[in-house]
């Protein structure tokens, strides 16, 4: 992908995000991501029923790169299994780090494929996905901690 259509579809995402609101997310997840160096700092709300993720918004200020990341990653998670969903996560990962990935389900994700080149940018690209792994720890917990009850 050329690095013009990349610019767009991050501009895209920044300007229009998916997802960027926080209305009927009464009983959802809520986890914040924040970068202490900027000013980075959203609050993501995750809907997981079944271990299947039924919805994720988000609110808050973040750069260009860290809005767009988001609002894809939240485009690429919603409808995945929980262990779907890690599985995109490492692979996601792996691709950032320069390690071996499969890029089957990355869509608009692709766009951060040389982030490694500018170091400072991939906590921003990152950002999201420290929440959404808090989230469905946290999620997991509670669940593990419901099944012994029964």
């Amino acid at each position: 992908m050329d690095s013009d259509l990349k610019r767009e579809i991050i501009l895209d995402n920044y300007s229009h995000p998916f997802h960027k609101d926080t209305e009927g997310t009464d009983g959802y997840i809520k986890v914040n991501s924040n970068n202490e160096s900027c000013i980075d700092n959203i609050d993501l709300y995750l809907k997981i029923e079944d271990n299947i993720i039924k919805d994720i918004r988000f609110d808050g200020e973040a750069c260009a790169i860290s809005t767009s990341s988001t609002s894809i990653m939240i485009k690429n998670l919603i409808g995945k299994s929980i262990e779907e969903a890690l599985n995109y996560i490492a692979n996601f990962e792996a691709m950032l780090d320069e390690r071996e990935y499969e890029d089957t389900d990355f869509n608009e994700a692709i766009v951060f494929d040389e982030t490694y080149k500018q170091g400072n940018r991939k906590t921003c690209v990152t950002l999201p996905y420290v929440g959404i792994k808090k989230a469905i720890k946290e999620y997991l917990e509670e669940h593990k901690a419901i099944d012994k009850d029964s």
